[in-house]
């Protein structure tokens, strides 16, 4: 039964087939000028959606180096700017002590000294200034 029913569309499928390929045929004849132009609107249209990608594509993003000069200036450890960035990710005290497997007090003490070297005396001015200064993304 479904073999009938598959032969039975496909015959129907070539019917269409042939009509519409007729009937572009037709068209042809009547409209020449316009189909010609109808497919040189349609390559300019590719060929500026194509160039317009390639032009205005944004550029490549340039990796952040966390600005070493400003880190050495400022003389901030490696593990200081890890609780900085740690700082700027929102993170508290608590939860920054057991991302990075030290103590809560160790914690602390870093954060102290980025305030004290940043010449801050709160989070959100420290990240902020950090942050001018490109220690942090």
């Amino acid at each position: 039964m479904w073999k009938r029913a598959v032969h039975y569309g496909a015959w129907l499928a070539g019917g269409a087939i042939a009509l519409q390929w007729l009937d572009y045929r037709r068209l042809a004849h009547v409209y020449p000028g316009e189909i010609y132009v109808l497919l040189i609107a349609a390559g300019f249209l590719a060929l500026g959606i194509v160039l317009g990608v390639r032009i205005f594509r944004p550029p490549p993003a340039v990796p952040f180096d966390g600005n070493p000069k400003a880190r050495a200036a400022l003389g901030m450890s490696e593990r200081e700017l890890t609780v900085l960035q740690e700082m700027a990710a929102g993170y508290s005290n608590k939860e920054i002590a057991r991302r990075l497997d030290v103590s809560p007090n160790t914690v602390k003490t870093h954060v102290a000294r980025v305030f004290e070297k940043l010449g801050e005396n709160r989070r959100t001015a420290a990240v902020r200034r950090a942050r001018e200064l490109g220690l942090v993304p």
